[in-house]
């Protein structure tokens, strides 16, 4: 197995794998974190706050031997709305869909009552699964930290210590996935990090700057849509739209005469700067939309594709 640092090829040999696997675990354990570590980019929004991503997201590992599509999943947790129904059945169908299950557990703390029921979503939806424990936040340990609790959780094929905000391990994890994933070519080019499209990318990084910079009340409350994306040659031009469920939200953003939706935005098109490789002009508004959590119509708006089957 190379390292990150191998040279891409762009054809591939009869012992080649690829495969999906999905990336599992609680809120706020690190999964986008770790992801975005392994491909040496930011694919995924981060932040401190739990149930940060909401959507299934694609992230593309390729090197000479393999292709590994990491299936970045919202934080497995009891849902309390249509939104959280969703986020549960985006878990879910990637457990369903998966080759290898990659489950993050927070090595800093002891398991809970909430990683066992994650434990037995797995024996329930992916009994077949192979499984590899990234024993994560392994840097807060002491070095005689007793770890054979977060072991014994499940039948898994190795569990490794890693840090995802140091890149710790990230070698070791993609050695032990690389044999559990079957044969087969590149589904993608060797330069795509993910299938996420710039609009949705957008919307992400503007949401997360909302998260970073407000209250606790906010994150969960919020949603971001891009209502106009147009490149040009000069410079790119979005327009977004910032949906609060209460008027104190819609305040809370907004800010004394506009400091804090102006706070955001500069922050916002500064990343988005980066990632289009652009100049940005980036126009913000703020909206409310009382109790949009549950509506399924502004859900599938937003690209959530809410159904029945998230309820399962």
């Amino acid at each position: 197995m190379t390292d990150l640092d191998s040279i891409f090829s762009d054809d591939w040999g009869e012992d080649h794998r690829s495969g999906i696997v999905a990336v599992v675990g609680q809120p706020n354990v690190g999964k986008s974190t770790l992801i975005n570590a392994i491909l040496g980019q930011k694919i995924a929004i981060v932040t401190a706050k739990p149930q940060t991503t909401r959507q299934r997201q694609l992230g593309i590992y390729t090197s000479a031997d393999a292709q590994i599509l990491f299936v970045d999943t919202p934080g497995i947790h009891k849902a309390q709305n249509r939104l959280g129904e969703y986020m549960l059945g985006a878990a879910r169908n990637a457990l369903r869909d998966a080759d290898a299950i990659l489950w993050l557990l927070d090595a800093a703390r002891a398991p809970n009552e909430a990683d066992r029921r994650i434990a037995d979503l797995l024996r329930q939806l992916a009994p077949n699964r192979p499984i590899v424990l990234a024993l994560n936040k392994s840097d807060l340990l002491d070095d005689d930290a007793d770890l054979s609790q977060h072991v014994a959780l499940c039948d898994c094929q190795c569990a490794l210590q890693t840090s995802a905000t140091k890149g710790q391990g990230i070698v070791q994890l993609l050695e032990a996935l690389l044999p559990l994933l079957p044969l087969g070519p590149r589904y993608y080019p060797a330069e795509q990090a993910s299938d996420a499209n710039l609009r949705f990318l957008a919307a992400e990084l503007i949401r997360e700057k909302v998260i970073e910079h407000t209250s606790d009340e906010i994150p969960y409350a919020v949603a971001v849509e891009i209502t106009r994306f147009r490149e040009g040659a000069q410079r790119t031009q979005i327009e977004a739209t910032i949906f609060v469920e209460r008027a104190s939200q819609k305040g809370i953003i907004i800010g004394k005469r506009g400091a804090m939706i102006k706070r955001l935005g500069s922050a916002a098109r500064s990343d988005l700067q980066s990632l289009l490789e652009a100049r940005v002009r980036l126009d913000l508004r703020v909206k409310l939309l009382r109790n949009w959590r549950s509506n399924e119509d502004f859900l599938r708006r937003l690209g959530y594709g809410y159904s029945k089957r998230g309820r399962d």
